[in-house]
């Protein structure tokens, strides 16, 4: 057993010094310890109307007996698209079993992305900001009602036991992260129901210089125990695909009842695939210094598998 896991682990490394080889800058490393990948894929790498990122995990037992795990992230992904693209990399596992298959997976989307492109003139309709694009403007105004529209957004259907909650559940401030004068901030608290998430979110947007960060990226997960069930959901916030990725990341710690924002101010220079490894660093050291989560082994080996979250929260805040 211990041969085939080394054999396993060193086909891994193997594979993915081939494929940043490969890809370059396409390729991001987001959490190497869990073994988190992921790849931006686009129909043309020179002017690209069809893009789409393909993000993995790779368990120890990938590629002799297992599959990656992986999430499709794109503005203009739809059910139909997805469920498509789902049916490809599944073909091409049963096809490849026990083989890597990381290469196959990309080129075949990116096949996909090509053929989009041909039968249509223009790219995907979508209407998202982006690092790239102006954020200069420093208006009080704005930035006030920015902060409401984001809370409005949530557009909560409050039950009536969650109606009986009134306190704001206590916050937690990460230490930040600064990086080319940009700073990565996360923001932790408790919640057990969709109204707590909002009072946070409202809460975090009281302070002028969170309400006025360029994005406030969120995730949160609660665990319905009536239905043993997730409840969760995830914002970008302009960030695209920041939500996905760090709900994700949530989802492979198996934490639960918790909210976490990272709030990002960007300092004028693009940083490229490095800000969503700031956004998931921030979030990861929080959610492991306030007991939300195991060590990356631990966490790694309980993936899909139920366990008890830590209840003891006891580090002092930090503020920007």
């Amino acid at each position: 057993m211990a041969a085939a896991e080394s054999d396993s682990s060193q086909r891994q490394i193997d594979e993915i010094e081939a494929l940043s080889s490969i890809y370059g800058d396409e390729w991001c490393v987001i959490d190497e310890a869990t073994r988190i990948f992921c790849i931006k894929i686009s129909d043309n790498l020179e002017k690209p109307k069809w893009t789409l990122c393909l993000q993995v995990i790779l368990p120890s037992e990938y590629p002799d007996t297992a599959p990656p795990i992986y999430q499709l992230n794109a503005p203009w992904l739809t059910g139909r698209d997805r469920v498509e693209l789902a049916n490809s990399l599944e073909e091409i596992y049963i096809q490849n079993i026990g083989e890597s298959i990381l290469y196959l997976w990309v080129e075949k989307i990116r096949e996909i992305l090509i053929e989009k492109s041909q039968l249509s003139e223009s790219g995907p309709d979508i209407n998202k900001k982006t690092e790239e694009e102006d954020v200069d403007c420093e208006d009080d105004y704005l930035f006030d009602c920015q902060s409401k529209n984001r809370i409005e957004a949530l557009d909560f259907v409050i039950t009536e036991s969650q109606s009986d909650v009134e306190e704001v559940p206590p916050i937690k401030h990460g230490v930040p992260i600064t990086d080319r004068r940009s700073t990565f901030q996360a923001h932790l608290a408790p919640v057990v129901c969709l109204k707590q998430v909002k009072m946070v979110l409202a809460k975090l947007y009281e302070n002028k210089k969170i309400a006025n960060a360029t994005h406030n990226i969120y995730a949160y997960r609660i665990y319905c125990e009536d239905r043993q069930t997730f409840l969760q959901d995830c914002e970008d916030d302009g960030e695209t695909a920041a939500g996905g990725r760090l709900l994700h990341l949530m989802q492979i710690l198996n934490v639960r009842n918790v909210l976490v924002v990272v709030s990002r101010w960007y300092g004028g220079i693009l940083l490229g695939p490095d800000r969503f490894k700031h956004i998931n660093n921030c979030a990861r050291n929080i959610l492991v210094e306030e007991n939300y989560t195991n060590s990356p082994e631990e966490s790694s080996k309980q993936l899909g598998k139920s366990k008890r979250v830590r209840k003891d929260k006891k580090k002092s805040e930090h503020y920007t």
